[in-house]
C-alpha cells in the first residue's frame, strides 16, 4: 500500500494524512501540528518520503509516523510513560510528548550523539524547551536495543528501525496492558503491534509491509 500526502506547509501535509485516514485519533492530529517538521528535518520537511538527515540516518516518511502515533494513541494518554527507539530527529519522540501532556514522559534513545545534541536543537527551535526542561520531553544517548530501563517501564515503544527479531528487552520494558510497534524481519520486513496482557502474555499483529534501515551498532550505522 502507498499513499502520497505531501504538503507545502506542516498544515498542508497533516491535513493530507488525515483524508488518507492514516490517523483518526485527534490528539494524533493536534500532536502533529503542533510539532512543525521543518525544525527537525532540514531537506524537503513537507515530503511524504524518507528524507536524511545526517550520519546515514533518516526520518521517516511522514505517513508511517501518523501511522505509528495511531497504532499507539490508547496508550499515549497524558500521565502515561513512552520510549521512542532510535529517536534521531527528536521528531517523533516530541510528537508522543505532546500526546502524553505535561504529566506524561517521552524519552527518544540514539545511539549517534551528535544526534541527540541536534534533536534537542531542534526540540528547542519547535518551542518545546519547556518541556526538555522539565523532563516531559528526554532525549538521551543509548544504545537503544536494550531499550533504556532507567526511566521504563513504558506504556508505548516505538522503533524505528528494523530489527531482525523481537529484542527481548524491549518487551521487558513494556508494561502490562502496553503496546509495541517495531519494524521486524531482513529482506521481508512487517511493522508489528505487540501488546502485553496483564498477566504478561503476548499478542502481534500485522499492521503492514514496510522497507526500514536496519536496527544496528553506532560503528555499522555511521559506516566506520
Amino acid at each position: 500500500m502507498a499513499w502520497s500526502c505531501g504538503g507545502r506547509t506542516n498544515l498542508e501535509l497533516v491535513t493530507n494524512l488525515k483524508r488518507a485516514v492514516l490517523f483518526k485519533d485527534p490528539r494524533v492530529e493536534a500532536a502533529m501540528l503542533s510539532c512543525d517538521r521543518k525544525n527537525y528535518c532540514p531537506r524537503d520537511p513537507y515530503n511524504d518520503s524518507p528524507q536524511p538527515i545526517g550520519f546515514n540516518v533518516t526520518i521517516s516518511a511522514p505517513h508511517m509516523h501518523a501511522m505509528c502515533l495511531e497504532a499507539l494513541a490508547g496508550q499515549l494518554r497524558p500521565g502515561a510513560r513512552a520510549l521512542d527507539v532510535g529517536s534521531g530527529s527528536g521528531y517523533l519522540t516530541a510528537c508522543m510528548a505532546a500526546m502524553l501532556g505535561p504529566t506524561g514522559k517521552a524519552v527518544g534513545i540514539e545511539h549517534v550523539p551528535e544526534l541527540v545534541q541536534i534533536s534537542r536543537e531542534n526540540a528547542a527551535k519547535d518551542g518545546k524547551q519547556d518541556w526538555l526542561d522539565a523532563g516531559n520531553l528526554m532525549l538521551v544517548w543509548g544504545d537503544g536495543r536494550l531499550g533504556c530501563a532507567k526511566h521504563g517501564p513504558y506504556d508505548a515503544i516505538h522503533v524505528g528501525a528494523a530489527a531482525a527479531v523481537l529484542p527481548t528487552a524491549l518487551v521487558e520494558q513494556l508494561r502490562p496492558n502496553g503496546r509495541l510497534v517495531i519494524p521486524v524481519g531482513t529482506l521481508s520486513q512487517e511493522l508489528l503491534q505487540i501488546d502485553k496482557a496483564a498477566d504478561g502474555t503476548l499478542t502481534q499483529r500485522s499492521l503492514t509491509g514496510v522497507r526500514y534501515v536496519p536496527l544496528t551498532d553506532l560503528n555499522k550505522q555511521v559506516g566506520q
